[in-house]
């Protein structure tokens, strides 16, 4: 197992996700430019996608206080089941159309917490966040994938960050969508947002992270 070090950054501030790692290389990356989490994709369709045995890997190679997310689209139990034998995870994310009780249902069983994901693309989108709340440690609010999309996220779209400006919700929440640094620290700005979510927006082929623009996005997000 490799060893990494972690830079703890400033004390305070934006928490910054790096989600789709797919290296160690990706991980040391995201762990020594001050990363709070860090996100393992089990999503076959994506071209950040995991098997048991790396997500393992790099979990395992993780240092001490960088958060390792699951990401998971409508999974079944035998999945969550298949990967939390081996894969120790601190919190599920659920980027799909689960329902709340099933939100509710995987968080009893697994005994982990859990964040949801909800697109926005309008306001009324906004609507879902109270239902989600209700049953979920974090809410992540995301852009909307366009119809037909084969990914559910991890699209590099945004949205009108001005819709969620000024607003707040009883859970902690994480702002994804097209997050760059070139725009992250706009986006800090306009939304409040204290955790902010990136995949492609860091990436210089889809599924491969450039460590360059790891540390510029978490330096951005922080002192944006």
């Amino acid at each position: 197992m490799v060893t990494i070090a972690v830079n703890r950054g400033r004390p305070g501030g934006v928490r910054v996700k790096i989600c789709g790692l797919r290296t160690e290389a990706d991980l040391a990356a995201a762990a020594e430019a001050g990363a709070g989490y860090i996100g393992l994709v089990f999503f076959p369709k994506s071209p950040r996608n995991l098997s048991i045995a790396e997500a393992r890997d790099l979990a395992l190679a993780a240092p001490v206080g960088l958060a390792k997310v699951g990401l998971f689209v409508d999974p079944s139990d035998d999945l969550l089941d298949a990967v939390l034998a081996e894969v120790p995870l601190d919190l599920l994310q659920l980027h799909g159309k689960e329902s709340p009780a099933r939100v509710a249902e995987i968080r009893a069983r697994h005994g982990l917490p859990v964040m949801k994901a909800v697109g926005v693309s309008e306001e009324a989108d906004l609507a879902a966040i109270e239902s989600y709340e209700a049953v979920a440690d974090q809410i992540l609010v995301d852009a909307k994938a366009p119809k037909g999309a084969a990914l559910p996220g991890g699209n590099g779209l945004s949205f009108d960050w001005r819709l969620i400006a000024g607003r707040d919700w009883a859970k902690p929440w994480m702002l994804a969508g097209g997050l760059t640094p070139e725009n992250v620290a706009e986006a800090v700005r306009l939304t409040g947002a204290a955790q902010v979510d990136v995949s492609s927006g860091v990436e210089s082929a889809p599924g491969v992270k450039d460590a360059a623009r790891i540390a510029a996005f978490v330096r951005a997000a922080r002192e944006g």
